[in-house]
């Protein structure tokens, strides 16, 4: 497939505004696109540029016709092994969801795979989200962002408004939804969910990770008996509760781990309204079938999130990097919509 260039002042194609005027909730704008689509499938991009596909690659040595990131252009002092590394990264991604994103609702970008190439990577990662939601697909910033106040603020201009300045106002990313960390305190989200709320964005909390650590914290038994995940699972509950849309979900999501499906009943049940981020499946052991607890809202109440098992199922299943993507993702959109009626 030929990756397509794209006009990075192209309007977001996804669209947040309701009849009124006013943005449209998350939940109510998520929920319609996981009907219209019968998808709850998330593509995961974690591109790694000393692991790009093949294709990606010839076309950043100059075998294609798509611009190198705009904000690479003309800057003489950018290190010009990070802008043509930055260029076959926006390649790849382009190249992914080209082939599956037909079988996908949303883009799940990880922020920290872009940011490591520079300001050539962050321009690789705007280009990146603007061909997403030029294919109807909505934009995840898997940053996982969290601090102070004032700093939340400054994150939430950079992901989902803009920055004022002397000059006029720079614009962040214009991200759908943004993964953040709650450990500072309700004071670190506020800004975070005020700011996506305003655009008709959501926040995803990290309420129970994939990984295999999450137990040594998330959990801990507190005082009362309840775990620290059950503990941020009702920090995420009454933080969405004024954003819950007519779907009955809210514009606070947590993060929620595939590879731990015994607990899902049990955030599902404190979080009755919440979108659940469903990373972890394939490599890392979480699977498909464990996850009908968290469609208990309906079926836009869980996105399944597949990256490693999507871009690189040609590895373990043989055939080019587009035609073995592409399969893998129609094949875990069928099984997820299955399990979710």
């Amino acid at each position: 497939m030929e990756s397509q260039g794209v006009d990075l002042m192209t309007p977001q194609m996804v669209d947040s505004s309701s009849t009124s005027g006013a943005p449209q909730a998350f939940g109510d704008r998520l929920d319609q696109l996981v009907s219209q689509r019968s998808s709850q499938l998330v593509l995961g991009l974690d591109p790694d540029p000393a692991r790009l596909w093949p294709h990606a690659i010839e076309l950043a040595r100059g075998a294609g016709d798509t611009p190198a990131p705009q904000i690479a252009s003309g800057a003489e002092w950018f290190d010009p092994v990070a802008m043509q590394a930055a260029r076959a990264v926006t390649h790849h991604c382009r190249l992914a969801i080209d082939s599956a994103g037909q079988e996908c609702v949303a883009v799940k970008f990880q922020v920290a795979c872009f940011e490591r190439l520079g300001a050539p990577g962050w321009g690789a990662l705007k280009e990146s989200a603007d061909y997403a939601r030029q294919a109807g697909l909505l934009v995840i910033a898997d940053a996982k962002r969290g601090d102070v106040s004032v700093t939340a603020a400054a994150y939430a201009q950079a992901f989902f408004g803009a920055t004022p300045t002397a000059f006029g106002e720079v614009h962040g990313l214009g991200a759908d939804a943004m993964t953040a960390n709650p450990l500072l305190g309700v004071d670190s989200l506020e800004p975070l969910v005020q700011s996506a709320r305003s655009v008709g964005s959501g926040l995803l909390v990290l309420v129970r990770t994939s990984n295999p650590g999450a137990n040594d914290v998330q959990e801990a038994e507190l005082a009362d008996g309840a775990s620290l995940s059950e503990r941020l699972a009702q920090l995420v509950a009454r933080l969405g509760a004024p954003g819950v849309g007519e779907s009955g979900l809210s514009d606070v999501g947590a993060v929620v781990g595939a590879t731990a499906p015994g607990r899902l009943a049990r955030m599902r049940e404190l979080m009755p309204s919440a979108v659940f981020l469903l990373p972890g499946v394939g490599p890392q052991g979480g699977r498909v079938e464990d996850l009908a607890p968290a469609f208990a809202p309906g079926r836009g109440g869980g996105l399944v999130s597949a990256s490693r098992s999507i871009v690189f199922a040609h590895e373990r299943d043989g055939g080019d990097p587009e035609s073995a993507a592409q399969r893998e993702a129609a094949r875990l959109r069928g099984l997820a919509w299955s399990i979710s009626g």
